[in-house]
Parts: C-alpha cells; sequence; structure tokens
C-alpha cells in the first residue's frame, strides 16, 4: 500500500467521543474495552499496513519450541513508525490520542513508543505484568491502546485485566517471565481483583494504565494474532532516574537525549495531541 485511503486517513484524525462513565469505569479500574472505535475499512487498512512491516522487520526465526517463555508470546516489533510514514500516520492518529488523552485527564499526550504484538498460531501465554516496570517515566500518567486487527476471540488469546489492581505495589519489580506470572497469579488471586477475560469485537479497542497487571492466554487456533499497540504519556512528563537496568535501556531506545528530571521532549517523543 503507497498510500492510506482518504476515508481511513479522515476516520484516524476524527474525534471519538467519550461517555463520562466510560472515563469514570477506566479511572476506577485501570483500563477499558470500547467498542466501535475503528470501522471495518480502517482495521482493513491498518493490518495491510502493519503486517507488511512486522513481516519486513521481524528478526525471530527459532522454531517455537527452541523459544522462552517471553519468545512464545509473540513477535514483538517496536516504533514501528520510525520506519513507515504510512505507520506514523496511523500511530499518530488524533483519534486514538484524544481518547488517552480523556481518560487520563490530561492537556495532551505524547508518543511513548508503538509495538507491533503478534502471537502465532501455537504462540504461548503472555504473562502476568505490568508495563511501567520497563519504563523510566515519573509518574502514573501512561496508557497503552491495544488495538486488536481481526476480531479476537478466547482462542486467540486477547488482553486480560486484573482491575483495580493498579492499587497494589507488590510484584512492581518483576520482569515479564515465569516467576511474575507465577508470583503475580498468586497476589492477584488472593487479594481478590477481578480477572476479566473477554473476548474483542471487531473495531474494539482496550486502553490500560502503566501499572494495571494484565496477561493474555496462548494462541490455540492456526491463525495470527495480529495487534497494534501505542504507547501514550502526559505530555508533561519527566524522566526519571531508572530503577533497574530495563528502564536504562528503554530510556536509551525510546527517549535518547532525555534529561532527568526534565520534561521528555526528543524527536522520538513528540506531542501527538493536546
Amino acid at each position: 500500500m503507497n498510500m492510506l485511503p482518504a476515508s481511513v486517513v479522515n476516520e484516524l484524525d476524527t474525534p471519538f467521543v467519550l461517555s463520562q462513565e466510560q472515563i469514570a469505569f477506566f479511572r476506577d479500574n485501570g483500563f477499558i474495552k470500547i467498542p466501535s472505535v475503528l470501522s471495518k475499512d480502517a482495521l482493513q487498512a491498518i493490518d495491510e499496513v502493519i503486517t507488511a512491516e512486522v513481516n519486513r522487520l521481524n528478526t525471530q526465526h527459532l522454531a517455537m519450541e527452541d523459544r522462552d517463555t517471553y519468545g512464545k508470546a509473540f513477535l514483538q516489533i517496536m516504533n514501528i513508525w520510525r520506519n513507515s510514514d504510512l505507520v506514523k500516520q496511523i500511530v499518530f492518529s488524533k483519534r486514538m490520542a484524544k481518547i488517552a488523552t480523556d481518560l487520563m485527564g490530561v492537556e495532551g499526550v505524547r508518543i511513548y513508543h508503538d509495538q507491533a504484538l503478534y502471537k502465532e498460531p501455537g504462540g504461548g501465554h503472555t504473562p502476568w505484568h505490568a508495563d511501567q516496570y520497563y519504563w523510566p517515566l515519573s509518574s502514573d500518567k501512561t496508557v497503552t491502546a491495544w488495538i486488536p486487527l481481526q476480531e479476537t476471540p478466547l482462542e486467540l488469546g486477547p488482553l486480560e485485566f486484573s482491575a483495580k489492581s493498579f492499587e497494589i505495589t507488590e510484584g512492581r519489580d518483576k520482569e515479564i517471565g515465569d516467576e511474575s506470572q507465577e508470583y503475580l497469579d498468586n497476589i492477584l488471586r488472593n487479594t481478590g481483583f477481578q480477572h476479566v477475560v473477554e473476548a474483542f469485537g471487531l473495531g474494539e479497542v482496550s486502553f490500560h494504565t502503566g501499572w494495571l497487571y494484565h496477561r493474555a492466554g496462548p494462541n490455540t487456533t492456526n491463525k495470527m494474532r495480529k495487534v497494534m499497540t501505542m504507547i501514550y504519556m502526559d505530555k508533561d512528563m519527566k524522566l526519571k532516574s531508572p530503577e533497574n537496568k530495563n528502564q536504562q535501556a528503554d530510556w536509551d531506545a525510546w527517549c535518547p537525549g532525555a534529561t532527568v528530571g526534565e520534561t521528555i521532549d526528543t524527536e522520538m517523543n513528540p506531542v501527538i495531541f493536546q
């Protein structure tokens, strides 16, 4: 595809109006699934563009049985917008960024980075984790948009949430993997947080905060589970001193040139809605 259809470009930049009930649900639970955010035509165009880039940029060629738990969970291609102007149009969608802005109640958002998460046929589960363990960010004003590019029944491994689990700090030092799965599964079950496991309809998009614990089941079908994500942060987000090696790696990769204690205003983190 050489260019996105005009109708899709228009849709990506047309505001999506949230209800006060939806905003309240997100702030109370730390996540929300919103139906009909994107049309079938928009998803088809996004699928074509993102899948072409995933196929082009993927470097994972190990057989499934030779990978660790993380490697079995998905193919992960990050910051694709830096490689493709078409992907940039998708990632910089004002429609999506305004939803993130409204959910967080901030004046605007920057992009932290994007990532495609393609769970292969036979791909394993994604362990319980909280994304912000990896991020050298000074506040919890972060949100990830999780955009399935197809209907996603339970057999494909949709995203699952532990509602309100951003309220606890146990496990925030856990890197995603077998240890985080075992530890957090026990903590979350015993503290009574609701485990939300639901299919995603076509065009349904979820948003979750950085400290919300979430996971996904395996893909037990013969089809690829295709998902695009965008991670947004408050436009006034400041860089904090890294607390682990992964936060240092994220600083180097996703906001190089940013200064600890100052707003993350780099060419890789532009304001995309305010």
